[in-house]
């Protein structure tokens, strides 16, 4: 039986991508890696048509957080200021790093419920003139929200404040205007959206916020002007783990061969949208209203008779593996992402599995 990932990443791999990762042992110090990072690194600006003379994309071995990390330590000025929009788990995590490394930063806390509070936002920035920089994430999967990049860029722009953006689980799915936005990097992965392996991560970061954070970094191996630096003459500071690499290249190209990141957005919401309406005549309500969610995942209240764990595994005993809700979410919802290799067929088993599950009569 086929197994269906339905969690927030990894996802379930296409035949080509799995494939990609038998590819031939391989030197990091070797021309044909060279070559390799440079198409990845090509292909990411490619999938939202960025010009490498003002963007770079720079890659990492890591996780989503890795990115996360190298982006607030390494684009943020040793005398910027960061203001954190926690609506999430993730939004709180980027505090968290910023304690860590010990970096000036302000926080404006909402429910996991919330959208940003574009007044508290303002009224923050307006009276803390050392702001250099707000960090958001873009869709925030502690409860499926899409936050609103445009309304917090035009804020942001008024201020003249740059944004730094968690895109792990947006990126190559969701829109995002690096031309509109006043954005200084993004941080992603490559096992979300992309439909490729955990293993690396990745940033897209103006070379010109870069160049202006003079020496930033904070740390040694997330020090993303090293990176680039490094990249820029086709080398890389530290070994990259070539298989995920083999992988990502793959994932690029079946993108692309699809139609690039609006036909990717038009397929989740496709498959989300018959599961959600699936749900809806099961008497299954979701977490956020219509239009509040990003295309990549919803989350919805758990029956009031059936627990997640019973849920859980009676849709992996069907071939389908969903996600749990987080913290004090963990008793009242389920989570459901459309990433990966998901068919038609699919979403009509999967269908048929969650009746099976919620009404087992």
């Amino acid at each position: 039986m086929k197994m269906i990932l339905l969690n927030p990443g990894p996802v379930t791999l296409s035949t080509k991508v799995r494939e990609a990762m038998l590819g031939p042992d391989l030197c990091h110090r070797e021309p044909e890696f060279a070559q390799l990072q440079a198409e990845i690194r090509r292909r990411l600006l490619d999938v939202y048509g960025l010009d490498k003379t003002d963007w770079a994309s720079i890659l990492l071995t890591g996780s989503g957080t890795a990115a996360v990390e190298a982006m607030l330590s390494s684009v943020v000025p040793r005398n910027g200021h960061v203001l954190v929009i926690e609506n999430g788990t993730y939004g709180e995590r980027m505090t968290k790093i910023l304690q860590r490394y010990g970096m000036p930063h302000s926080r404006i806390e909402h429910t996991w419920l919330e959208a940003p509070d574009l007044s508290r936002i303002e009224q923050q920035l307006a009276t803390t003139p050392e702001m250099t920089h707000v960090a958001v994430v873009h869709h925030e999967t502690t409860s499926g929200r899409l936050n609103d990049l445009k309304a917090l860029g035009e804020c942001c722009r008024r201020y003249r404040v740059s944004l730094l953006v968690d895109a792990v689980s947006s990126f190559g799915a969701e829109e995002l205007d690096f031309n509109e936005l006043p954005i200084a990097a993004i941080a992603a992965t490559a096992n979300k959206c992309l439909h490729g392996v955990p293993g690396t991560c990745f940033a897209i970061a103006s070379r010109e916020a870069l160049a202006s954070a003079g020496n930033a970094s904070r740390t040694v191996y997330l020090d993303l002007q090293a990176y680039l630096e490094q990249q820029d003459r086709h080398g890389t500071p530290f070994t990259q783990s070539v298989q995920t690499f083999y992988a990502l290249a793959a994932a690029l190209r079946e993108l692309e061969d699809e139609g690039g990141w609006r036909t990717r957005r038009h397929s989740y919401l496709t498959r989300i949208n018959a599961v959600r309406s699936h749900l809806r005549n099961l008497g299954i309500e979701p977490l956020l209203a219509e239009g509040l969610s990003s295309c990549v995942l919803h989350a919805f209240y758990l029956p009031p008779t059936l627990s997640y764990a019973n849920l859980h595994d009676a849709l992996k005993a069907r071939g389908f593996v969903i996600y749990a809700g987080q913290s004090n979410l963990a008793q009242q919802i389920f989570r459901i992402s459309m990433m990966g290799e998901i068919t038609p067929s699919d979403i009509a088993r999967l269908c048929a599995a969650l009746t099976e599950a919620i009404r087992p009569n």
